[in-house]
């Protein structure tokens, strides 16, 4: 739905406006996502290394939130209503549940791994269609898909040698 007149948004027709914000929509729907399972991660795990763990789900979580703050701002540039609500991020997000209850923090770390990783294709693919209809969304997960790429190495190397 456009939320402004067509002469203050970019130059981009109709369909491809609504394409890209379709893309962007499914992104940010599973960035929120994700930032709620980091927050149920956080409440629920237990064991060593617990405080370092704990502290680095509240960083991912902020730093998620951030980046599906850019991702919305950037739809609402191009005159697309972005929709993160609850409704919209249970009915249309692809990221797997974690299974509610306490998780020792090698489980939980592999859990959240296993999830940052599948979004991250996802990103990738929008981030590979975005650039033939524009290259300034297509900058824009760029973006997310380089944080969490960064947020993936360090994940991974925070695992046991045989679980990573």
């Amino acid at each position: 739905m456009a939320i402004a007149h067509e002469a203050h948004l970019p130059a981009l027709g109709s369909h491809q406006r609504d394409e890209v914000g379709r893309e962007l929509q499914a992104t940010l729907v599973e960035l929120i996502d994700l930032s709620l399972i980091g927050k149920q991660l956080h409440w629920n795990i237990f064991g060593r290394p617990f405080k370092p763990l704990h502290e680095h789900l509240d960083e991912l979580v902020d730093s998620w939130r951030e980046l599906s703050d850019t991702v919305a701002e950037r739809a609402v540039a191009l005159g697309f209503s972005p929709d993160g609500q609850a409704a919209a991020v249970s009915q249309h997000s692809d990221v797997n549940p974690v299974d509610a209850g306490l998780l020792d923090t090698d489980t939980a770390t592999r859990e959240l791994v296993e999830r940052v990783a599948d979004v991250d294709e996802r990103i990738r693919a929008r981030m590979d269609r975005l650039e033939e209809l524009d290259l300034a969304s297509q900058d824009v997960l760029i973006e997310v898909v380089r944080e969490l790429e960064k947020q993936l190495w360090m994940l991974r190397s925070s695992l046991p040698a045989e679980a990573s």
